[in-house]
């Protein structure tokens, strides 16, 4: 592999406290301070003259669907589209089918991966067998087979004992464990965010307290066990405040936010769009400016996309029946760049941060920086773009996103992964 030489860029790594113009160099797929003159003469050199060059961005949460499910993502395109949207490391969620609750799946996997992905993809194990809330998963040996965190995502475990042995184990093995926030026992039926506009639409409504409930189980447990619990796509302005309130106190939770409970609000579902339906749904604008100011403060630790593929057909069905959840990998970068630095006024290593040093910090992820010795994973992106998405034409294999033919501004350029650009795949 040759060096690579990238000059002439805007250099933003929040893990070194670094902005500034300057050229990034790569041997052998690491970050270097210089190249030999000998390596300069035969490296690769791009000149990004106008551009950002950053840490490869770090996705926490995404669905490839792979195994079982691969009519709606695999591994390879799930890859493809993260390249796409500038991410070089992602973690993939276990609802697959089967579900990745024990170590013969994760191998699987893994295999894949190595197979097929252009990019990271670490995995994640169940919490409970079959994600059905009923039996632990066999939590030593999904750490011995590769996962880096636990989680039952799509569902939420309800038993308040069995979460409380699954966290005591997963802190035994050093493991994470994140959890989709939902006291289903509020949720039955509902299709969206209760409240004004649930019963001008005439659909049932999920209120944010079958959020806030699990939250606060999930502080309590955390306080009591001293174990590391993330709260996924919290969407809720009470949950915000309870894990504020929690860090405060010096409890051991993190939490993230998803780039659509940033830029939209229930009132997108005035059309019945189910590119608007998701879990958690959309809240109010109270509830948006809430979760912004949440990561403004550090409250919520990072951006994570939920990347969610369904294929058109599931989801051109009566609002009610269409699954929950959109694709945002290939939009995640220009849609934080509009709502967090343009109308929110953050700095831009702040909102690199976000998606980058601090949601790999989150699970300890090697990754995230562009530090001497750190794997030369990197975005290229220029800020100022405009381009009009389409999904379509993207490199996922499913089409649901709410950003569908809407004008962006920002796109990525060339995406890096251990001194090797894998996109554009065409690259000269």
């Amino acid at each position: 592999m040759p060096a690579l030489w990238i000059r002439n860029a805007r250099i933003v790594d929040p893990a070194a406290k670094r902005d500034g113009v300057g050229d990034l160099f790569a041997l052998d797929g690491r970050i270097v301070a210089r190249l030999s003159p000998a390596d300069r003469r035969r490296a690769r050199k791009m000149d990004a003259k106008g551009l950002v060059a950053c840490p490869g961005l770090v996705d926490i949460h995404v669905h490839f669907r792979e195994p079982g499910q691969t009519h709606k993502e695999t591994i390879a395109t799930g890859s493809r589209a993260a390249a796409a949207g500038g991410f070089t490391t992602v973690v993939c969620m276990p609802n697959t089918t089967p579900t990745a609750d024990n170590a013969g799946t994760i191998q699987y996997i893994l295999d894949a991966v190595r197979r097929d992905s252009i990019v990271k993809v670490l995995p994640t194990g169940c919490i409970t067998i079959g994600m059905k809330g009923d039996t632990l998963a066999p939590i030593g040996s999904l750490k011995r087979a590769g996962v880096v965190a636990i989680t039952d995502d799509g569902d939420c475990v309800q038993s308040n004992e069995l979460m409380r042995r699954a966290i005591e184990y997963a802190k035994m093995f050093g493991l994470p464990v994140m959890d989709h926030c939902q006291d289903q026992s509020m949720t039955e039926g509902a299709v969206m965010n209760e409240g004004d506009v649930s019963i001008r639409l005439g659909l049932r409504g999920w209120p944010n307290a079958a959020e806030d409930v699990i939250v606060s189980r999930n502080v309590i447990l955390s306080a009591y066990t001293g174990a590391h619990i993330h709260m996924q796509h919290v969407s809720s302005a009470l949950s915000v405040e309870i894990v504020r309130r929690a860090k405060a106190d010096g409890v051991r939770v993190t939490a993230e936010a998803t780039p659509h409970h940033i830029a939209f609000t229930d009132e997108a579902l005035a059309t019945y769009d189910t590119n608007f339906k998701m879990n958690p749904p959309l809240r109010t604008e109270a509830d948006r400016r809430a979760v912004i100011a949440g990561l403004r403060d550090g409250t919520l630790d990072c951006v994570s996309t939920d990347h969610a593929p369904h294929t058109d057909y599931e989801k051109d069905k009566e609002f009610d029946y269409a699954p929950n959840g959109i694709i945002g990998l290939e939009t995640a970068l220009p849609v934080v760049l509009e709502v967090l630095v343009r109308k929110n006024r953050f700095r831009l290593p702040h909102a690199i941060d976000l998606m980058t040093r601090r949601p790999a910090g989150v699970l300890g992820l090697p990754a995230g920086t562009l530090a001497a010795g750190a794997a030369a994973d990197i975005c290229l992106f220029d800020p100022d773009e405009e381009w009009t998405y389409d999904a379509k034409a993207g490199q996922s294999k499913s089409s649901n996103s709410p950003w569908h033919g809407r004008t962006l501004r920002g796109r990525v350029r060339t995406t890096v992964v251990d001194g090797r650009v894998v996109f554009p795949l065409a690259a000269s």
